[in-house]
């Protein structure tokens, strides 16, 4: 029984990211700087508003993937570790048989 409610969440959880996403996607595109920079209609200011937005989406995620990578770093550095151990078990039992 938790294995098909952790399969049903797995397979649930992008669905809701997505829709989160695009139900804040409006707020977050009317940022005050974003705003009057759209209002003006002058080529100059579409580039600066797009540079406002990239530099803050850049911003936004950068914690997420310092935080990955990290977690990547940790989780390989423990898998590392086990895949050693066994092997040292292995030859530990083939040198005592």
């Amino acid at each position: 029984m938790k294995f098909s409610s952790r399969l049903n969440w797995k397979r649930f959880a992008p669905l809701l990211a997505l829709v989160v996403v695009l139900c804040l996607a409006d707020s977050a595109w009317a940022c005050p700087t974003c705003k009057e920079g759209l209002a003006e209609n002058d080529p100059a200011s579409q580039t600066l508003v797009a540079g406002y937005f990239y530099s803050i989406l850049f911003m936004m995620a950068m914690p997420f993937v310092t935080l990955g990578m990290f977690g990547g770093f940790a989780y390989l550095s423990v898998r590392r570790a086990r895949a050693a151990e066994a092997i040292m078990a292995d030859v530990d039992d083939v040198e005592t048989a």
